[in-house]
């Protein structure tokens, strides 16, 4: 079994995991979480390198830690294929079409701004970013275990959301993330706590 992993990432190569990323990169507007998508379409469905549910734990763990969440993301699956050369490939394709695109801007940022055709097209680009949050956000939810805990966890936080936004609350996205992982324990310790007494009456 071991030989057989050891074949399977052995065929990833390094220069693979910097060109896929680098793609993500390079084509994705509207940085981290508009990646999604398209680090679902590559990682999970093309190379099979993720399943669906270890691409939600590992954005869990990735939205969780500094750094931005498409970092994160290229870290972990290139450390997951090819270890730390793996990881620093994939993170150095994820993070250099913006570094040299945004350079390139930053040498003329003024002028560049105020030319007409880029800013009907910064327009479109913003309602496309926001498209793309959304479609990753309802194949995200689309993929969550459909428990009365799950379902119930997602209402609150989505009128939490609003609510914040309605009523101009200042309230860091953290705190969502805390209560979200306060709440999974409880409920993870209540779960096992019902599991052990039933067990005990039988």
């Amino acid at each position: 079994m071991k030989d057989k992993m050891n074949a399977a990432e052995a065929k990833t190569s390094l220069w693979t995991l910097f060109f896929l990323f680098f793609r993500i990169g390079l084509f994705t507007f509207g940085g981290g979480y508009a990646m999604i998508p398209l680090i679902e379409e590559t990682v999970v469905k093309k190379h099979g390198w993720l399943t669906a549910d270890e691409l939600l734990d590992m954005l869990a763990v990735a939205d969780s830690t500094p750094g931005p969440v498409a970092i994160n993301c290229a870290t972990y699956v290139g450390y997951r294929r090819r270890g730390v050369r793996g990881a620093i490939c994939a993170t150095a394709g994820v993070v250099l079409p913006s570094l040299i695109i945004l350079f390139a801007i930053s040498l003329f940022f003024d002028r560049f701004l105020e030319w007409k055709p880029v800013a009907a097209a910064f327009q479109g680009i913003k309602v496309a970013v926001a498209v793309l949050i959304l479609r990753a956000a309802w194949s995200l939810l689309k993929k969550l275990p459909h428990t009365a805990f799950a379902v119930t966890l997602t209402v609150l936080t989505v009128l939490g959301v609003l609510a914040i936004n309605f009523f101009a609350f200042r309230f860091s996205t953290l705190y969502f993330i805390l209560v979200g992982a306060v709440l999974g324990l409880i409920a993870t310790g209540v779960s096992r706590l019902q599991t052990r007494k039933r067990g005990e009456r039988t």
